[in-house]
């Protein structure tokens, strides 16, 4: 199995190794243009920056969620630029816990690529640490990526709507539980969520230190949470499918396996007037 988490210190000792690529993702999703600025004022050497909107998303319609799944090509293709290859370690970070460098972590394994990992603690613990911190922007590297998509790892609205009264298939909400009750809703039009999503706050899979808790910590949570059903019978949603790959992240940390992705999510399912809202806090 490949690593999940690179510890601080490994990535410092790989930073001039070509065999190892870094990605800085740090993202507001309030202030869309934040982790641009924040990368310019410093980032981990020869780290290249991934804009959530730009970069691991596509375009929007009004109806395919808030951060819809990229072109694969365009998204390989500006990997492979940074030098992506077969053998490539990618090492992705943010300044929250990990909550948008998921997205990168679960896009690679999506298309291919099992060699990526999260840095624990990410840039916050780095900073702690007096590591280096750079202004430059490195260079294109050659790299070659060719994408294969796993399939069976997305679903769409139309599943969610058949299913979400299975027993058999349990929905996770990552949202903060008062956008899940739908007690606040600073992004959406809507407030509310899934009727018979059970919600999961991203945050917890991170102990108080902000690096995400042990395998068996979170096996036995993860447990409680789907209720014994295996990984691969839950779908994973969230405002607009970014968080919710927290969750998945944490379930093959565990050792849970597999499970799937609403990329659309509740920015996409509430965008239909037709589709069912469901308020109140979930009682798991």
């Amino acid at each position: 199995m490949e690593k999940m988490l690179v510890a601080t210190e490994e990535l410092a000792r790989h930073l001039d190794d070509p065999a190892w690529v870094a990605f800085d993702v740090r993202h507001e999703l309030a202030d869309p243009q934040a982790g641009r600025k924040a990368y310019a004022a410093g980032h981990i050497p020869g780290a290249y920056f991934l804009h959530t909107d730009e970069d691991l998303s596509g375009p929007k319609t009004g109806r395919n969620g808030r951060h819809p799944l990229p072109d694969v090509q365009a998204f390989a293709q500006r990997v492979a630029r940074c030098g992506v290859g077969p053998g490539t370690q990618v090492v992705a970070y943010d300044a929250m816990g990990g909550s948008f460098a998921v997205r990168l972590w679960w896009m690679l394994r999506w298309l291919g690529h099992e060699r990526v990992a999260l840095l624990d603690g990410g840039w916050p613990l780095w900073l702690r640490e007096g590591r280096p911190v750079s202004r430059d922007t490195p260079p294109a590297r050659p790299g070659s990526f060719a994408p294969r998509p796993r399939l069976g790892a997305t679903v769409d609205a139309a599943f969610v709507e058949r299913f979400r009264k299975d027993p058999d298939v349990r929905l996770v909400d990552a949202r903060a539980p008062a956008r899940y009750a739908g007690e606040q809703e600073p992004l959406d039009p809507v407030a509310g969520h899934v009727p018979g999503a059970v919600n999961r706050f991203w945050q917890q899979n991170l102990a108080p230190d902000g690096r995400f808790k042990e395998a068996a910590a979170l096996r036995e949570e993860w447990a409680a949470a789907l209720a014994a059903a295996p990984a691969g019978k839950s779908v994973h949603m969230c405002g607009s499918g970014v968080t919710a790959c927290h969750n998945l992240f944490a379930l093959a940390l565990a050792g849970l396996g597999d499970a799937r992705l609403y990329p659309g999510s509740w920015s996409e399912w509430c965008a239909d007037p037709a589709r069912p809202v469901a308020t109140g806090r979930d009682p798991g």
